[in-house]
Parts: C-alpha cells; structure tokens; sequence
C-alpha cells in the first residue's frame, strides 16, 4: 500500500483528490493539510507517508521554506509537485531539493497514479506539457499558462498590479492609480513573485509578456 499525504489549499480540490485516490486498491491518503503550518505542524508529530503530493504555491508560506524543513527532518520522502504551472524555475528546484515528480493539476487520474506509482518505485515522473527549457534565453525560466488558469492563480486586483508594473509605474504612483496604501502595492507585489515563482519584477515582466497580459 503507497501512503500518500496531500498539501493543497483548495479544499474542495484536496477532498475529491483524496477521494479518489483512497479508491484504489495500492493507494491509501494517510492525511492532508491546506496550509504549510499545517504540514509543518503533522511532520513533527510523525508523518508516516511513502510520498507527499505538494502544490507548488500556499498563501501562507514560501515552498521554499517548506521544503527545506521537510528535508531537514525527512530526507528520503519522495515528493511530486501538484500544480498548475509550467515552464518555470519551479522545475530547476527538482535536484536542489530532491523532488521525484512534477504533475499538472488538470492531468488525469491515469496520470497522477502513474507519476506516485512511478516514483514509489524509485523513479521519476514529469508531465509531458512542462517546458524546462526555451530557446529564446530571454523567456527562460519563464511561465507559459493557459489562459482559463490564469483567473485560477491571479486575483483581478493581481492582475491590475502586475499591467502597471509592466508600464514601470512605481509602487507609490500604482497605490495612487488604484486607491490602495503603498504596503498593500508592496504585498501584491511580493504575492506575483511568489505565485509564480520568479526572482525579481523582471520575472513579473517576462511572465506578462509571455501570457499577453500587458494590455
């Protein structure tokens, strides 16, 4: 039996996933968590799982930050990414921190037990849609989304903020234009960077043009 722990901050998402996935004969959910507190909090109490499928992006906490304690504590648990992002420095964190799978969320079921079948025998799996590299060295790194995810993952005030960037207006001048403090600019600023893990607004600006969304 593959004793699976699930981390996604839908819910609705995360209980019709474990549903479906507690169907299966080789295949029991052990446990789930919406936040990375949450999961931080059942790795101390013992997490007694083979594999954890983990969504990329969590309000509350870098995935970063998480994967460096669920390392520190579990070496050897196999992880797969759960997400809704493709071509992006994501994917390169793969060997910095151990990670055996990379599945989109709109993947099938087939898909996603093939991908936690695969990596509980000690192999790894990546869906095929996920771009690791691009020929053109300015969009490297990048994200390529579908343009039905995008509402999926950006809030439309996110959406706002990320237009103005890209027309270099200051955080001060974007408070102005949209009625908002500057600390709240300064959070949406840091939440694009987050979700869609680039570095800088540099990444932000090469995210807008690759989606066309600087109109």
């Amino acid at each position: 039996m593959i004793r699976v722990f699930i981390i996604d901050d839908h819910e609705i998402y995360l209980e019709g996933l474990a549903l479906l996935l507690n169907k299966q004969e080789d295949v029991e959910v052990i446990g789930t968590a919406t936040s990375g507190r949450q999961l931080l909090d059942r790795i101390k109490e013992g997490l007694n799982a083979d594999i954890l499928l983990l969504d990329v992006y969590l309000p509350d906490m870098p995935e970063e930050e998480i994967l460096q304690q669920i390392r520190a504590s579990h070496p050897d648990l196999r992880i797969i990414y759960l997400t809704l992002l493709r071509g992006t420095r994501y994917v390169h964190k793969l060997a910095k921190y151990k990670i055996q799978g990379y599945v989109l969320k709109n993947a099938s079921l087939d898909e996603l037990l093939g991908a936690i079948r695969s990596v509980q025998n000690g192999g790894n799996y990546f869906s095929k849609d996920i771009h690791i590299g691009d020929r053109d060295e300015d969009f490297r790194h990048t994200i390529t989304i579908e343009d039905k995810q995008i509402d999926e993952i950006l809030s439309r005030r996110e959406l706002e903020v990320l237009r103005l960037i890209c027309k270099e207006f200051s955080n001060a001048e974007i408070a102005g234009k949209l009625f908002l403090s500057v600390s709240t600019v300064e959070t949406h600023r840091k939440n694009l960077i987050a979700k869609l893990g680039v570095n800088n607004t540099v990444g932000l600006v090469k995210f807008a043009l690759r989606n066309n969304l600087t109109d």
